[in-house]
């Protein structure tokens, strides 16, 4: 798809298009209502400035639409989308030596236990070890924090997912931000 088609859908089928790329319905809904969008980085930061706008609710929702780091089966559709591009922003963690798997395993059940939702980390270009390392780090943070940083990987994936919907090539970085979300040097 290119931005033209995604601009040219009706509004139902336009939201439909973006839930691919961040699980959030509002967050979607509002995306579709902002087109049309002129290129890609107008796109982007529409994304990301609807999403800062959006409440916790709607963050869970789109953090609920993201299988736990490591737990293997998605991607087994031949269409892309959500359970493909998944699959393969988590490649990292598919070579995983059977320590890290089972670590991996045992602190996503205790990161859902202790905040409530599914570990959300921009996982693309992360090898196992290192997800599992942001994993046990993050268990660490308050409730609110987590909350925060969580929401701004979500952020980072919906970037990426965003280049990978409309096939553009030409995205700017996905942790490029400038609306509102935490900067963390």
């Amino acid at each position: 798809m290119h931005l033209d088609d995604l601009n040219a859908l009706d509004a139902a089928a336009a939201s439909r298009e973006l839930l691919r790329c961040c699980g959030s319905t509002r967050w979607a809904d509002r995306m579709a209502a902002a087109r049309p969008f002129r290129d890609f980085p107008t796109l982007a930061d529409s994304a990301d400035r609807i999403w800062w706008q959006l409440e916790r609710a709607d963050w869970l929702e789109a953090f609920a639409a993201h299988p736990r780091i490591g737990a293997g089966g998605a991607g087994s559709s031949g269409e892309a989308g959500p359970e493909r591009w998944s699959a393969q922003e988590q490649s990292g963690a598919a070579g995983a030596s059977r320590d890290v798997a089972e670590s991996l395993a045992t602190a996503n059940s205790e990161y859902a236990s202790r905040f409530g939702y599914v570990f959300i980390i921009c996982a693309t270009g992360k090898s196992a070890a290192e997800m599992l390392e942001a994993l046990e780090g993050r268990l660490g943070q308050s409730p609110e924090q987590e909350l925060r940083i969580a929401a701004e990987e979500q952020r980072k994936i919906t970037r990426l997912r965003l280049s990978k919907l409309l096939a553009s090539g030409a995205a700017p970085s996905p942790v490029a931000n400038s609306h509102g979300g935490p900067n963390r040097s």
